[in-house]
């Protein structure tokens, strides 16, 4: 049976509001990150949801176990109240948007090493073309 779940957590993280994205789908958690800057009202946090939900790029999905509960409505308001008293974002999408860092990370450099060894050869090929002009008239 495949659940997706999804939540959104709004935190202040010294000096913007962030917004986490989580999204749990076939026991694996992928994370998005979103700056907002000053802090969002219910209105435009509901707004960018709505208008940019599908430009977030999540990070690499990772294992996580999902516990199952009962639908006891009791149970759910605590289990809200938990959550809202729970400052900041969990481990597992620390860790999925840490992959996702390190990932963008090795990509950057990994293509400044290719535009740097272009730029070498660009600087070669010009000190040869000139060392080929100076010896042409003799």
């Amino acid at each position: 049976m495949d659940k997706t779940k999804g939540m959104l957590t709004v935190f202040f993280d010294e000096p913007f509001w962030v917004g986490v994205f989580e999204l749990t789908e076939n026991g694996r958690l992928s994370a998005a990150k979103v700056t907002f800057g000053a802090e969002p009202k219910d209105s435009e946090v509901w707004e960018f949801i709505l208008k940019h939900y599908c430009e977030l790029k999540f990070s690499p999905a990772v294992e996580v176990k999902t516990k199952h509960t009962a639908d006891n409505p009791k149970r759910r308001q605590r289990s809200v109240r938990k959550e809202l008293a729970n400052t900041g974002i969990g481990t597992k999408s620390q860790q999925a948007l840490k992959l996702m860092q390190e990932q963008n990370k090795t990509e950057r450099r990994q293509l400044t090493k290719e535009q740097r060894d272009e730029e070498k050869q660009r600087q070669f090929e010009l000190r040869q073309q000139k060392r080929r002009e100076k010896h042409k008239g003799h």
